[in-house]
């Protein structure tokens, strides 16, 4: 049996000139199976592809090449959120307040999903928007007085510090920091405070009038489970009041509960939720100034960009793929769809060819070492095999013994034999 041979990777220059992507698929087959999977699960992208342009790929080959291009789509945004914080927070385009970029409004929350080994995490996003007044009422909502509009989102499963930072880059190209006036929606996280501070601290800070109405519901559920009769009107009057007339009346009515029922540690917790964030509250000056008091926005977006892609039924997703897949999913709801796939597409060529020139100079690193080891090896061989020469010794009997005569050294330079020779004693040899 013939041994097997093994197989470098090599390369085509054409490929590379073509900018074709690895694998089998064209940039063209490649761009659409990655969108499909961006939107469906990784087995419906693979037959849409079948279906749509006649290529066959496996759920397997859809997965592999969507992630590993999302990872380079993420590794992009990471690297522009880097950018904008070398910048500085000296930089003349950050500090430079202006009314030409409207009324900004950034909120934030969470949303989780499923991992696996039967684990969940929170994976956080940011939205952000205008506001837009509306100057004839709706018939469905004839209270909507503003919306957001032209909305953008980040989405990552990061620690709340990191996101703070990866997600400066999406902030700043909407110019919430040239913004003047800037409002943040959203519930009373501590993390989602310490996000807005990051930015910017003069943000106008709304709690989310559904949340605080959450807690007030609870208060009364608390409060008449614990024996206390409440008229049925009571939560509307309170979040009427809330909203028309703002907080002082609604707190100082839970705050009153709270002294009638102090072992309550739920409802305890509650009342001083909303006494903390009672600046957060002012809906009726919010309204005034064209704010909007919901954050129905992020809600959305906890669905629309995360929950209907990632969790759906038995997906059960490994860490290390979410922020790819999230990448993904922001370019395709910003609307930004090629921005992000070219850029993903040219840093996985890059990367390539990095990696390319990378074996290339291990293998000549390698190939001059062997270089050296033969050229080391040829010279110890030459040494072991040049003759060794030694001088005879002359005992110092034989040293007495040899004549001793004046024309020794001349004899050995003379051409002519010298006067003393025995063959100059004949008659014959004498001139």
């Amino acid at each position: 049996m013939e041994p097997v041979q093994t197989v470098e990777q090599v390369f085509f220059p054409l490929d590379e000139k073509l900018e074709l992507q690895p694998g089998s698929l064209t940039p063209l087959q490649l761009s659409y199976l990655m969108h499909f999977a961006t939107v469906v699960s990784f087995e419906r992208a693979a037959k849409f592809l079948m279906q749509h342009h006649g290529v066959y790929v496996s759920a397997s080959t859809s997965r592999r090449q969507t992630e590993a291009i999302g990872a380079f789509a993420e590794e992009m945004q990471n690297k522009e959120a880097h950018a904008v914080l070398l910048q500085g927070s000296s930089s003349s385009e950050k500090d430079a307040i202006s009314e030409k970029t409207g009324k900004k409004v950034i909120s934030s929350d969470g949303s989780y999903i499923s991992l696996r080994g039967k684990a969940y995490a929170e994976v956080k996003t940011a939205v952000i928007g205008e506001v837009h007044e509306n100057k004839r009422r709706q018939r469905l909502r004839p209270d909507q007085e503003v919306k957001m509009t032209n909305i953008t989102y980040f989405s990552r499963m990061v620690h709340s510090e990191t996101f703070t930072e990866l997600a400066v880059g999406e902030v700043a190209r909407r110019g919430f920091f040239q913004s003047k006036q800037i409002c943040a929606v959203s519930d009373g996280a501590e993390w989602i405070q310490r996000f807005i501070d990051a930015y910017r601290a003069d943000t106008v800070r709304i709690l989310d009038f559904y949340h605080a109405a959450e807690y007030i519901s609870t208060i009364a559920e608390l409060v008449r489970d614990a024996g206390t009769t409440l008229p049925e009107s009571w939560l509307a009057e309170q979040l009427h009041e809330l909203k028309y007339q703002g907080p002082k009346k609604v707190l100082e009515e839970v705050h009153h509960l709270l002294k009638d029922h102090p072992h309550i540690e739920e409802l305890a917790r509650s009342v001083n939720y909303l006494q903390k964030r009672e600046k957060m509250m002012h809906y009726p000056l919010f309204q005034q100034q064209g704010w909007p008091i919901g954050s129905g926005s992020v809600e959305s977006a906890n669905t629309c960009v995360v929950q209907s892609r990632l969790k759906g039924p038995g997906m059960h997703w490994e860490p290390r793929n979410v922020n790819p897949m999230l990448a993904l999913r922001t370019g395709e709801c910003n609307d930004r769809w090629n921005e992000t796939r070219n850029q993903a597409f040219r840093q996985r060529l890059k990367a390539r060819l990095s990696s390319r020139f990378a074996r290339q100079e291990e293998r000549l690193n390698q190939l001059k070492q062997k270089v050296k080891e033969g050229i080391l090896h040829l010279l110890l061989l030459f040494s072991l095999s040049k003759p060794k020469t030694s001088e005879i010794p002359v005992s110092s009997s034989q040293a007495d013994l040899a004549p001793s005569s004046p024309y020794i050294s001349e004899a050995k330079n003379a051409c002519h034999p010298a006067p003393s020779h025995p063959w100059r004693r004949y008659p014959c040899a004498k001139k």
